[in-house]
């Protein structure tokens, strides 16, 4: 928490961009620890949301852009070749089109507050050659209801229990972990359906 509060909105920035292209750690415990730093008095609220909110566009516009550059047929390949390390097969990418195929840009909006999902929606905005402007209007309203529901919980507990920083720091060492073993187990037993 301390080291969080030391690094100021440009870490929460950083740590937003950074959750949406590799996500090292999910924006749940970022912006609801950064929730309960407005409860401490370190934070503003309306510039906190705004910051995360910031962060997210920006890495979901890493995705948006390889879409958009990669195109449908190449696409592919790329997914063939790194789809192990991305836990991401082509079935995946097909099924996140077929949801865009059918709503639109509202899929994108929808998606933003999905635990699974929420980045790699972004591929088939670009596939679709989504216009910038649309897809960051939606995600950035999306995310910016997220975000702010995550840092209104964090203020919440923060406000409630006054010790919250003995509980909060081991819970989000223990979570991050539990991530970090989840994906590695993925990895390791990764099997494509067109392998299965």
């Amino acid at each position: 928490m301390g080291m969080l509060i030391g690094w100021g909105y440009w870490g929460i920035f950083l740590l937003m961009v950074l959750e949406n292209v590799i996500p090292p750690v999910p924006s749940e415990a970022i912006m609801g620890m950064a929730g309960i730093g407005v409860a401490r008095g370190h934070f503003d609220p309306v510039l906190l949301v705004l910051v995360g909110t910031l962060g997210t566009v920006l890495g979901n516009l890493f995705w948006w852009e390889i879409g958009r550059r990669l195109g449908y047929e190449r696409l592919k390949p790329f997914v063939a070749r790194w789809g192990r390390w991305l836990t991401v097969e082509w079935h995946d990418v097909e099924r996140f089109k077929g949801y865009f195929d059918r709503w639109g840009g509202p899929t994108i909006f929808v998606f933003r507050f999905m635990p699974f999902g929420r980045t790699i929606i972004s591929l088939p905005a670009g596939l679709m050659h989504m216009p910038f402007w649309k897809f960051c209007l939606y995600t950035a309203g999306g995310s910016a209801l997220w975000n702010a529901a995550l840092v209104g919980v964090g203020y919440g507990l923060g406000a409630a229990v006054a010790e919250i920083d003995k509980f909060v720091t081991p819970a989000i060492v223990i979570g991050v972990a539990a991530m970090i073993v989840f994906y590695v187990w993925r990895v390791l037993t990764w099997k494509p359906r067109e392998a299965a």
